[in-house]
């Protein structure tokens, strides 16, 4: 599989599957690939049979090592006298190897391949010696916790995987293919290149095209970061993720369902949990200085008082240096630190916010300016009407008049005004209907007659109406009734719902320098930015200006996040630091150079995904603190002989307990 430069993959899809190094068939040390970017497993992990061996993974091993140990531990402790030796190392064996085969063969393979110093090892040499010395229980109960530390890792690594699969697979299912005049139901990933496909009005086109269909109009705001709905002619080119709007269309596809934007997310999440963040790259660096120094401490700790004790008992010294391996063993970190950013990137799914890879989790928490665009980010993109100003006419008849002889257009702008008028407009008699092309509508309503347009309208029939007019800077419909100007009406892209929560949000987690940058007249976003206490706005900007814009905030120094949904923001959204797309109708463009795609294109999840960030950093630190918190004061005591194997089995398994535990606690979070 290639990547190029844009970090979109060119090869067809796989089935999506999401696994930690951990999860792998083989599971082993990870080693990271030439550009230093993907975290694979060293083992060679079996293209199908990896996700589905810990799918549905069967427990009986684990369940009757359990019960024979804990068999074991009853007859020793009545001291039952047929439990010889010879039959307590068969109930101990079998308990052993029904969990620690697998651990054994993967350490062996890895010593193979020149991979020695690994959990693996550790786990395999700490347990063959205890048993060595005669400590069979403690040799199984350190296998069999750290084999179901894997259980409970596979289980918090399969919810993520479902909560994420769950958001991102909401692809159209189902497309119109039209073959003889027939239109069949079906996969978009059956449909070739060429086919002709149908799409009804209110549906998402799933697949790019060329429109067969003489005209119609597409909501295509996430694509252009133009508010204003776009009218497509035959043989224009329709986009995925563009809203059919006005009649039944039909297109001829030009490219396949796996080049989607939908679908390219898919294989971006693919890679999530192997972009690491910088701490899971310390532990990882770390881990490979660390394991060796232990090693070798623990020989010497086995060989060393030899040369300075009087009363040097060999098995005595061994089984210190055993507890010190087991205390030792780095599972607990190399578990809960990437489970940790892994529960992160599950609880943010959760939320309708996908993260691309975990090092985002963590450069979130750094943000200290948020930059956003205007149209498809902090507004919804569509036309809806602001104010109504008339004169010398009721304002209900006023309306009425206007929509319905607006009615008799497909014109956005039209299609807004009569979404306002409500149904009272259907009782009017519309007649002599004419389109001025440029300008607007023409026509007789209630014989009355009517001019509803633009200022060009009413010049080319010579009404006068007031100049400051013309100096309005949003879309205006100017009308005339019998030849007389008689008012006009604004029409505006609606600000979000949740916008103004927004950024109240985002001020709230102490981020002061909240900025709007837009293509728009300044005078409407100035207006926009007031009425959503936006501490700095410009408007008016080519794409290129709002380049400069976020290098200048990066040249002060301030750590910065941009939203936006369109192409004209795909090169903003490189450059930041952290790039946000809204992905609901977001274009390709924006949501594969985005680092954290918000799925519901709703604004105030800025806000969380900062919060989740921090969430996932805190818990990450957390578990960090605890392991070697506890395996400090634990190998002190080892040392000295004071603990035992079941103190190390706590230091080293009881805490990978916890870990995980505190890290699947993210996902249940509230945000």
């Amino acid at each position: 599989m290639e990547e190029n430069e844009d970090n979109t993959l060119s090869a067809p899809l796989k089935p999506m599957e999401i696994t930690s190094p951990r999860t792998a068939e083989q599971p082993g040390p990870t080693k990271t690939d030439e550009k230093g970017c993907c975290e694979v497993p060293s083992g060679k992990a079996s293209e199908q049979g990896g996700h589905e061996e810990h799918e549905g993974a069967s427990y009986a091993p684990t369940i009757i090592s359990l019960v024979l140990l804990l068999t074991g531990i009853a007859l020793d402790y009545f001291k039952v006298a047929w439990f010889t030796e010879y039959i307590r190392i068969g109930v101990y064996g079998i308990a052993y190897l029904l969990v620690g085969g697998k651990v054994l063969v993967h350490a062996a393979r890895n010593i193979g391949r020149g991979e020695v110093f690994n959990e693996f090892f550790l786990m395999g040499i700490a347990t063959l010696g205890a048993f060595y010395i005669g400590e069979y229980a403690e040799g199984v109960a350190v296998m069999l916790f750290y084999v179901i530390g894997e259980h409970f890792q596979e289980a918090a690594v399969a919810r993520s995987r479902k909560s994420i699969k769950a958001l991102i697979d909401n692809r159209p299912e189902i497309v119109g293919l039209v073959q003889q005049g027939q239109v069949t139901p079906i996969n978009p990933q059956q449909v070739k290149i060429g086919d002709v496909i149908e799409i009804k009005p209110g549906e998402k086109v799933a697949l790019d095209g060329e429109l067969l269909t003489e005209r119609s109009t597409f909501n295509t705001a996430a694509l252009t970061g133009e508010s204003k709905p776009d009218t497509k002619s035959k043989g224009e080119k329709v986009l995925a993720g563009m809203i059919n709007l006005d009649q039944v269309v039909q297109l001829k596809v030009t490219s396949t369902f796996e080049n989607s934007a939908l679908s390219k997310i898919l294989q971006l999440v693919e890679q999530a949990s192997s972009r690491k963040a910088k701490t899971q790259q310390f532990i990882t660096r770390f881990a490979k200085v660390y394991t060796p120094v232990v090693v070798f401490m623990a020989v010497a700790l086995t060989i060393v008082p030899y040369f300075f004790v009087a009363d040097y008992v060999f098995n005595d010294w061994l089984y210190r240096a055993l507890i010190f391996l087991v205390i030792s063993c780095p599972c607990a970190l190399v578990i809960s630190i990437p489970l940790g950013y892994f529960g992160g990137i599950g609880a943010a799914s959760k939320n309708g916010i996908l993260f691309k890879g975990s090092n985002y989790l963590d450069l979130m928490t750094k943000v200290d300016t948020v930059v956003m665009d205007k149209t498809g980010t902090l507004t919804e993109g569509v036309f809806q009407v602001q104010e109504v100003q008339v004169n010398e006419w009721d304002k209900t008849e006023f309306l009425d008049l206007t929509a319905a002889l607006e009615s008799k257009s497909t014109h956005p702008i039209a299609l807004a005004v009569v979404a306002h008028a409500g149904n009272s407009y259907r009782q009017k008699s519309i007649a002599d209907v004419e389109e001025i092309s440029g300008h607007g509508l023409k026509g007789t309503v209630d014989g009355k007659a009517l001019l509803v347009g633009n200022g060009k309208l009413l010049k080319k029939f010579n009404v006068r109406y007031p100049a400051e007019v013309d100096a309005i800077v949003e879309s205006i419909v100017l009308v005339a009734i019998n030849n007389r100007y008689a008012g006009y009406i604004t029409i505006a892209d609606k600000i979000k719902e949740d916008a103004k929560a927004a950024i109240e949000q985002l001020h709230g987690l102490g981020i002061r320098n909240i900025v709007m940058l837009s293509g728009d007249k300044d005078t409407i976003v100035q207006k926009v930015a007031l009425a959503l206490n936006i501490d700095q706005a410009y408007g008016g900007l080519l794409p290129e200006d709002k380049v400069s814009k976020v290098e200048s905030l990066k040249k002060e120094g301030r750590n910065v996040a941009f939203v936006g949904d369109g192409i004209n923001d795909a090169p903003v959204i490189a450059l930041a630091d952290v790039g946000m797309a809204m992905g609901g109708l977001g274009s390709d463009a924006a949501i594969e150079t985005a680092d954290v795609v918000i799925q519901n294109d709703q604004p105030s999840k800025i806000a969380t995904a900062i919060n989740i960030g921090k969430s996932t950093n805190r818990v990450v630190w957390q578990n960090i603190g605890l392991a070697f918190g506890v395996k400090a004061l634990v190998l002190a005591f080892g040392a000295f002989g004071v603990a035992s194997m079941w103190e190390a089995v706590f230091a080293d398994v009881g805490v990978a307990f916890l870990a995980i535990l505190n890290a699947i606690r993210i996902q249940r979070m509230k945000f």
